[in-house]
């Protein structure tokens, strides 16, 4: 079998849709290559001194590991001198890193969540690097937040790289969704899972039980049916899979299907939803629904929301189309 390298497969993509032009090709070539660099230190680990708590906060006033830090340092200084950038946002940060004068602008605009399922650095569990690209707007002349504040489905590539028993990168530039494995040896990313999809169907869901007494009622009402099994509404058996990670989480869903919650709920009612729109929504959703899957807050279209703000969150219900399009039924009814 005649393997194909990121590169090749990035190349023949725009001859085909003309969809990925250099810029943007040269761009994910170089954050990929920065989380080959990640993926090298985690596979580390305490080897590499890089497990533990860095002892600082970021700007959500979570504790930062070593490898949050690491890996946000990573992406930065692999971003920005090619040339491709106008400014990059990062969850780690508390607003934009614009490109230092000294280095050329580009026309694109990076967000990353550099490591997540931090909670499970440390004990050796799948965790991964999210990543979306938008255009800056026109006749941007100096990036503000504001130019990064645009409804995902504006995204012109997403990706996630998985640090797992092997390193995967998954793809979209809009084209489907594509699937990389990192040779070690070669130091290549070589094109392994073609034209990922998402089953419509599926007997798998993934949410955080232990939240369960402050669910509201459709997720309750939603939850309860999936529990009953055979002999409630649904008439089959649901598993249950939970991983904390929700690269891990997302990548088992376009492996196989599945439907992967974090609603809102009544412990904080003024937040909308734990996780970020901007660096891990809106590049999953549009991974998701590029295969064939579905991706909502419960009320609408994750990638049709208008961000306010650089760090907002949201609810998120995606993955198996038929399931989504349940749970969110039952919010809007």
């Amino acid at each position: 079998m005649k393997r194909i390298s990121l590169t090749q497969y990035l190349v023949e993509e725009q001859r085909l849709h003309n969809s990925i032009p250099a810029e943007l090709r040269l761009l994910i070539e170089v954050v990929a290559r920065a989380c080959k660099t990640i993926s090298h230190a985690v596979s580390k680990g305490a080897l590499g001194e890089v497990l533990g708590s860095a002892g600082s906060e970021n700007v959500q006033g979570e504790v930062q590991k070593k490898l949050d830090v690491l890996s946000n340092e990573m992406l930065l200084e692999a971003n920005e001198w090619g040339g491709h950038l106008a400014a990059m946002a990062s969850e780690e940060m508390e607003t934009i890193h614009p490109i230092p004068n000294r280095y050329p602008k580009g026309e694109y605009l990076l967000l990353f969540d550099p490591l997540d399922g931090s909670s499970n650095i440390d004990v050796n569990v799948s965790i991964g690097t999210i990543f979306s690209v938008l255009k800056a707007p026109e006749g941007m002349s100096e990036p503000t937040e504001e130019a990064f504040l645009q409804p995902g489905a504006k995204q012109v590539a997403a990706g996630y790289a998985v640090y797992g028993p092997q390193t995967v990168l998954v793809l979209t530039t809009g084209d489907g969704v594509n699937g990389f494995t990192l040779d070690r040896e070669m130091g290549s990313w070589v094109l392994t899972h073609r034209d990922m999809e998402i089953p419509a169907d599926t007997k798998e869901y993934a949410i955080n039980a232990s939240n369960a007494r402050h669910w509201y009622p459709p997720v309750k009402r939603y939850v309860d049916e999936l529990l009953a099994g055979k002999t409630g509404p649904r008439g089959k058996d649901f598993n249950t899979r939970w991983i904390a990670s929700m690269v891990a989480d997302v990548h088992r869903i376009l492996t196989r299907g599945g439907i992967f919650m974090y609603p809102a709920d009544a412990r904080e009612p003024e937040k909308p939803g734990k996780l970020r729109l901007m660096y891990e929504a809106n590049p999953m959703s549009f991974i998701v629904e590029q295969a064939g899957g579905a991706a909502t807050n419960g009320k609408q279209r994750i990638l049709d929301i208008q961000p306010k703000k650089l760090h907002e969150r949201v609810a998120v219900f995606l993955g198996s189309k038929n399931e989504v399009e349940r749970v969110t039924g039952y919010h809007n009814e």
